[in-house]
């Protein structure tokens, strides 16, 4: 086992690896996100999220700042639709001011009135800002329609709307409800010895009352083929073909990852990007993702065009998601699809930060943490059968739902 887990008294779980570098890298991450909200209280999880930043009971804002920062460290946060994690990296001998900083922030934030007004502002421009770029809304757009009726479907940043009614007692019901102890994580990437790391975790995570998880979130409920288009003053096309697929604990979610790697992931060589880009120039983005969550999944495909050469481009998917169902991958094209995946996988664990934050989620999800020698055995056990099996299955016609933004 190449990590370590200790479990305090309260549950919070402490995860370590050992690195033999000088900059650490650590994350705290809270199985609470924005499907978790109340109805009407849309971007809550994501506000919390910025207001842990403000003041504390011992701490003004400029103090929490200037913790890490006025040693060179970098801290930063992000909410997701499942989870809230906030992360640093910093020199090797500021672990302690960096836990202490961690402990603080999460667990004795005071959410004054003032910070909260300011805070709210911001927000409410940041959700302009992503309004002004419809390569991101039309993928929140598509999601909000793939889940239409469901908090998964909600966006992450809410509505201007929404925003705008928060209040400091939605913030500590919310994390009174969801931010349970038996459902954190506190990894650490470095070069320390485990014993210290525990002492510490000990020293300021462990006499946090104990608050374990009640919740029970809901799946949603199974998508049908649908189409809408959406006038917007822009001047590309972009459009999103999609539809739910397998959560994350799914026997089939390593050979959807590899069959999206080989449509239209990370690469040039992608089969989308070399026939929609390279062979007729119509898209300069064009690409495919998978994102597993606890009990459901989300397959998209996304491109962004001149408006009379949309329909070509989206002929041209619907031709390549058709070879998938129909043609299974012949030997050379499985062990090459593969290598070109494992090799990618590889390469993403340089990011050590992104290693630690997947770690821990993975903790969190199913207990325990792959090792990359465990994931490349995964990905090595899909056959060309399952790989044809699942492309008829998540690229069904029936299922497919298309979200279109065209100019004014």
């Amino acid at each position: 086992m190449d990590y370590q887990v200790h479990t305090l008294p309260n549950g919070i779980r402490i995860l370590f690896k050992h690195a033999p570098f000088t900059v650490t890298h650590c994350c705290f991450l809270i199985n609470a996100g924005s499907r978790d909200e109340a109805a009407g209280k849309d971007g809550l999880a994501h506000f919390i999220e910025h207001l842990v930043f403000k003041e504390t009971e011992r701490r003004s804002t400029s103090q929490i700042l200037n913790r890490l920062e006025l040693v060179g460290a970098d801290l930063n946060a992000y909410t997701t639709k499942e989870y809230t994690c906030i992360h640093a990296s910093f020199l090797q001998e500021h672990l302690e001011r960096s836990i202490d900083l961690f402990e603080d922030i999460l667990f004795h934030s005071t959410f004054p009135r003032e910070e909260l007004e300011k805070e709210r502002g911001v927000i409410q421009d940041e959700i302009a800002s992503y309004l002004d770029q419809p390569e991101e809304a039309i993928q929140d757009d598509f999601e909000g329609m793939l889940f239409e009726g469901h908090t998964l479907g909600n966006n992450i940043l809410g509505t201007t709307e929404s925003v705008d009614g928060l209040t400091a007692d939605d913030i500590r019901a919310f994390i009174k409800a969801n931010y349970a102890t038996d459902e954190m994580v506190f990894g650490v990437f470095g070069n320390y010895d485990f014993k210290k790391v525990i002492k510490l975790a000990e020293k300021y995570f462990a006499p946090i009352p104990a608050n374990y998880s009640k919740k029970q979130r809901q799946a949603p409920t199974v998508n049908t083929a649908d189409s809408i288009i959406q006038h917007k003053p822009i001047t590309q096309t972009h459009c999103v073909i999609g539809t739910q697929a397998y959560p994350s604990s799914h026997p089939d979610k390593y050979g959807l990852l590899l069959a999206n790697n080989l449509l239209g992931g990370m690469g040039m060589s992608s089969r989308l990007n070399l026939e929609i880009r390279e062979k007729y120039g119509i898209a300069y983005t064009i690409e495919s993702n998978y994102t597993s969550l606890t009990d459901t999944g989300i397959f998209s495909i996304y491109f962004g065009t001149d408006t009379e050469k949309a329909a070509r481009a989206t002929k041209l998917i619907h031709r390549e998601l058709k070879k998938l169902r129909d043609a299974k991958l012949g030997t050379l094209q499985l062990h090459q699809a593969k290598q070109k995946f494992i090799g990618q996988i590889a390469l993403a664990e340089e990011s050590r930060m992104s290693l630690i934050i997947s770690m821990a989620k993975s903790l969190l999800d199913f207990g325990h943490a792959d090792s990359l020698e465990e994931v490349f055995d995964k990905v090595n056990a899909v056959t060309a059968e399952q790989v044809l099996e699942i492309c008829n299955h998540v690229f069904d016609n029936n299922r497919l739902m298309t979200l279109v933004f065209e100019p004014k």
